[in-house]
């Protein structure tokens, strides 16, 4: 059901996150913690997304088990960003697999990522799908989370607060395809926003950083790491994080 991960705060080598800490994304790649039933490892590919100081996105990604690529340590090296959107992929029975269906998916600023998969696939987003201009369905690659991000993409072209989109996407695929799971990472170089619904998610915030992940991953004495609540909307910057029940209210993890 794929990893993932948001960053903003002091610029930092992309391999000190994704690839150095205990139980880094890359660790999560063959052997992740909380699955919660869907699948085992999250071997089909990989991709890691980050804000370039003019605004403008950076993005790497490879349609094989990120533990494979040897072309992507230096780099990881190499590129520091303020802001990152990452994941690893767990491709959902019957999804193609390959590099431009990876996460981070990007349009201008935005960095997005889904971790889950859409019940009933694809009759139940048939409607849903119904709201998109046709180009944007012809563009958009043959999975469900590429099909969240049209609809999301085209709430926020629209002028929805991203907040706003976010929750109400949430809702209205939950309507349309229950049972879906369906925890949405979004970042735009100044602030992320992060669903759960049926999945795992994590925020820890230091005096310099916060990050969002599926799991925890660093040295746990010295990483403050809080577990949201399911059904909720995480919305966090390098000042503040708050914390939205989509359903009814629950506790600021802050």
């Amino acid at each position: 059901m794929c990893r993932h991960l948001g960053y903003l705060g002091t610029p930092v080598p992309l391999a000190k996150l994704l690839l150095d800490p205990a139980h880094s994304l890359l660790e999560q790649s063959w052997a992740p913690n909380d699955m919660r039933g869907g699948g085992t490892v999250n071997a089909d590919g990989f991709g890691a997304g980050w804000v370039r100081a003019d605004g403008t996105t950076g993005v790497y990604r490879n349609g094989a088990a990120m533990w494979t690529d040897s072309s992507f340590p230096p780099l990881a090296k190499e590129v520091r960003a303020s802001a990152v959107v990452a994941a690893v992929r767990s491709a959902t029975t019957g999804m193609p697999v390959g590099p431009e269906l990876c996460a981070p998916m990007t349009d201008g600023r935005w960095l997005f990522s889904h971790n889950g998969k859409v019940g009933g696939w694809p009759d139940s987003l048939a409607k849903l799908a119904g709201r998109l201009d046709p180009a944007e369905l012809l563009t958009a690659q043959p999975t469900d989370s590429a099909v969240l991000w049209a609809l999301l993409r085209r709430r926020l072209a629209d002028g929805d607060e991203p907040a706003t989109a976010m929750a109400e996407l949430v809702r209205d695929v939950h309507a349309a395809a229950p049972g879906s799971r369906l925890n949405l990472l979004l970042g735009d170089g100044d602030r992320l926003l992060a669903t759960t619904w049926t999945h795992s998610l994590w925020v820890c915030r230091e005096p310099d950083s916060v990050t969002i992940a599926s799991e925890p991953f660093g040295r746990s004495d010295r990483t403050p790491w809080v577990e949201i609540p399911d059904r909720c909307l995480v919305v966090a910057d390098t000042e503040h994080t708050e914390v939205v029940s989509l359903e009814e209210p629950c506790d600021n993890p802050t």
